[in-house]
């Protein structure tokens, strides 16, 4: 994982003295949270101190669109921008690194993209230098060559070793005002990165060692965080466990799970990435138990089932931490998603991160996948 990693509260001061490339670097994020908050200007300020002026871009979606990246990497090249600051969520983060691919290299971010109608080339030149600085813990975006980029009904991730951020800043100082629904939805992004990883055909005992800690970490302290946002030593350890997440996801591999989850909110946007992981999670771990019952059993303890034995722990400390959460009855009816679709939505998934149910523990049919999103339903 080659990106240089600052990490703890304040960190961010210490883009004062990071090396960067010479000239103007562009601040792409979304929204109005970051400008209200004062995050734009307190890293425009650091970067200033450096040396450096900075532009803004602002307005970058919940789900990154291919339009966002495009307008970016217009952007970059027009201004002649020397390197990028991704600051907000994974959306911002992801837009960022498409776009300093887009910014160096010919043609689309599409054309790059492997599954559904990308054009599955391989990036040849390194994109603008990315400076990631995450305001939530979720995505583990800072710690993974990866981006997901949506195109229409297809929500693709991409990347490659050439998207890795040059540096990685993970402040939890930027993450004390984030929602409790919103810090619960993110940080179960986080644990099922982290989870999906363990049981994955391509884990590894490096991968291992951190997907356990991580999960360790959002056991003991994502509860806290989303009741008590002020409480910094639980922001902390739920942003390092999601930062640990992002090796994992560099050393591993998600799962099914997410591949599923992609194709939920490619065809309706506004169900955050996190909660339809958590509505279908259950149903989709459950598909396992007999084949990886002594990886679930392990993952139990790591969430503080000493005794766990067997998949059924493991489903029962999932539940728990749900419920302690309380995101535990979220269902797919409640954001518009439609039984007669089932059928589409597998599809969907198989078309265009068909390469993550490759990683699952065994094979999911077609009827399997239908059969979780049923079960996800109400």
């Amino acid at each position: 994982m080659p990106t240089r990693l600052f990490f703890g509260n304040g960190a961010v001061r210490k883009l004062a003295k990071a090396r960067l490339p010479e000239g103007c670097g562009l601040i792409i994020t979304g929204g109005t949270s970051t400008t209200r908050l004062g995050y734009v200007d307190r890293v425009a300020d650091v970067l200033r101190q450096a040396g450096h002026e900075t532009a803004v871009y602002n307005k970058v979606q919940p789900n990154p669109t291919i339009e966002g990246v495009r307008e970016c990497a217009a952007l970059c090249r027009a201004a002649h921008i020397s390197f990028i600051v991704g600051l907000g969520g994974g959306s911002s983060i992801d837009t960022a690194k498409a776009a300093a691919v887009m910014a160096t290299n010919d043609g689309d971010w599409w054309d790059y993209v492997h599954g559904g109608t990308g054009g599955g080339k391989r990036i040849a030149n390194a994109g603008l230098p990315v400076v990631a600085i995450p305001t939530t813990a979720g995505t583990g975006t800072e710690a993974d060559p990866f981006t997901v980029i949506t195109n229409g009904e297809e929500k693709i991730g991409g990347g490659g070793e050439k998207c890795f951020p040059a540096i990685s800043v993970v402040d939890p100082d930027f993450m004390m005002t984030v929602p409790p629904h919103l810090t619960a939805y993110q940080g179960f992004d986080a644990f099922f990165h982290a989870a999906e990883g363990y049981i994955a055909r391509t884990a590894s005992p490096m991968s291992d060692m951190f997907a356990l800690r991580a999960v360790e970490l959002i056991g003991r302290s994502l509860a806290t965080a989303v009741h008590d946002g002020g409480d910094r030593e639980a922001r902390a350890e739920v942003a390092l466990a999601n930062t640990l997440a992002g090796f994992v996801e560099t050393l591993s591999s998600c799962t099914g799970e997410h591949a599923i989850e992609h194709a939920l909110s490619a065809f309706h946007p506004a169900l955050p990435h996190g909660a339809g992981l958590i509505m279908i999670s259950r149903a989709y771990w459950s598909r396992f138990a007999e084949v990886s019952g002594e990886r679930m059993a392990a993952l139990a303890r790591a969430l503080g089932r000493t005794g766990a034995t067997g998949a059924a722990d493991f489903l029962a400390a999932l539940s728990g931490l749900q419920k302690r959460c309380g995101v535990h009855q979220l269902r797919l009816s409640g954001y518009g998603v439609r039984p007669e679709d089932f059928g589409k939505i597998a599809d969907n998934a198989a078309a265009t991160m068909g390469g993550l149910f490759r990683a699952d523990p065994r094979p999911l049919s077609r009827e399997e996948i239908i059969g979780i999103l049923a079960d996800s339903y109400q």
